[in-house]
C-alpha cells in the first residue's frame, strides 16, 4: 500500500538523519551508531528528555500551525474524529494519544500518556507520587524524575503547557471540564514518560526517538485518510502549504520535514555531548 511504503522511507530517513549527522560530525563511529557499541550509554534521564523535546516541537507545530491556523480556514477538529459521522481531525491531546498508541504497538519498550490534576478524562488524573510531583511542576515547570516501584519503571514528567488559543478555549468549553479558567501559559498538565532501563545505548536512543517518529506519522496520516474519506465537507488540499495560506495542508513528508528542521539539531547536540 501507499501508506506504508510511505511510512518505509520516511523512518529510514528519520534515523539516517540522527546517525549521518552524528557520523558526519565525528560524534561516533558509523558501526557504534548502528550496532549500539557498549561504550556509548545514555542515562534513561537524558534520553527521555530528549523524546520529551521532540514531543514538545512536534505537539506545538501541530496545535498551532494545524489546529490554531486550521480553524481559522473552517477545518474542524473533535475529540470523536474517528467516528465515522464526524468530519474533523484529531484535538492535540488526542494527536498525543495517536502517538503513544503506535509507540505501544512497536517493540520499543517506551511508555507516554498525558495526565492532569483537571483532566477532561477522568481516568487521566494522577494520583499518589505522581500528584504531588505535579505540584512540584506547577511551581516551577521543571521535570520531575523517578523511578516507579510498582511498575518498575523510569519515570519523566515534563510540564504540559497551554501554549495557544486553541487549548484554552477548547478546555474551557468542554462539557466535562472541572476547570474552566485556563489562561496561556498555564501548566494544564505533563506528559510523562517510562522506560524499564535506567541507560541506554546509542542503537537504544535511536530506536526511541524513532518509535516517537513513526508514532507522529502514523497519527498525522490517520488524519489525512480521514481527510480523503470526507463526504460532507470541503477537504483541504494536501501538498507543500499550510492553512496559513488557506484552506491547505502539508503532506506527512513536509510535516515530519519541518519538525526535523526544528528539534533534530539539538536532539543531535545532545548525543554528541554524551558520547
Amino acid at each position: 500500500m501507499k501508506t506504508k511504503l510511505l511510512y518505509s522511507i520516511l523512518r529510514v530517513l528519520a534515523i539516517q538523519v540522527i546517525v549521518l549527522s552524528l557520523v558526519a560530525c565525528g560524534g561516533v563511529a558509523e558501526e557504534s551508531a548502528v550496532d549500539g557499541g557498549e561504550e556509548n550509554v545514555f542515562s534513561v534521564d537524558e534520553v527521555l528528555e530528549m523524546v520529551a523535546k521532540e514531543n514538545d516541537v512536534t505537539r506545538t507545530l501541530y496545535t498551532k500551525a494545524i489546529v490554531g491556523k486550521g480553524k481559522l480556514q473552517g477545518m474542524k477538529f473533535d475529540e470523536d474524529w474517528r467516528k465515522d459521522d464526524v468530519e474533523a481531525g484529531p484535538l492535540p491531546a488526542l494527536f498525543l494519544r495517536g502517538v503513544a498508541t503506535s509507540i505501544r504497538k512497536s517493540p520499543v519498550p517506551l511508555g507516554l500518556y498525558l495526565g492532569s490534576d483537571h483532566p477532561v478524562n477522568k481516568a487521566n488524573k494522577f494520583e499518589g507520587k505522581q500528584a504531588a510531583l505535579f505540584e512540584e511542576i506547577k511551581k516551577d515547570q521543571k521535570p520531575q524524575y523517578f523511578y516507579d516501584e510498582e511498575q518498575k519503571l523510569h519515570t519523566a514528567m515534563f510540564a504540559d503547557l497551554a501554549s495557544a488559543g486553541a487549548c484554552v478555549s477548547c478546555h474551557n468549553a468542554h462539557p466535562q471540564t472541572t476547570k474552566s479558567d485556563w489562561k496561556l501559559g498555564d501548566v494544564m498538565g505533563a506528559t510523562t514518560w517510562q522506560y524499564p532501563k535506567d541507560s541506554l545505548s546509542y542503537k537504544e536512543t535511536v530506536a526511541v526517538l524513532n518509535s516517537y517518529s513513526k508514532g507522529t506519522i502514523d497519527i498525522y496520516m490517520e488524519y489525512l485518510d480521514e481527510i480523503a474519506a470526507f463526504k460532507a465537507s470541503e477537504k483541504p488540499e494536501i501538498g507543500d502549504k499550510w492553512p496559513a495560506d488557506g484552506n491547505y495542508l502539508p503532506t506527512a513528508e513536509v510535516f515530519l520535514d519541518s519538525v526535523r528542521k526544528l528539534a533534530s539539531y539539538e536532539t543531535m547536540n545532545k548525543l554528541l555531548a554524551m558520547k
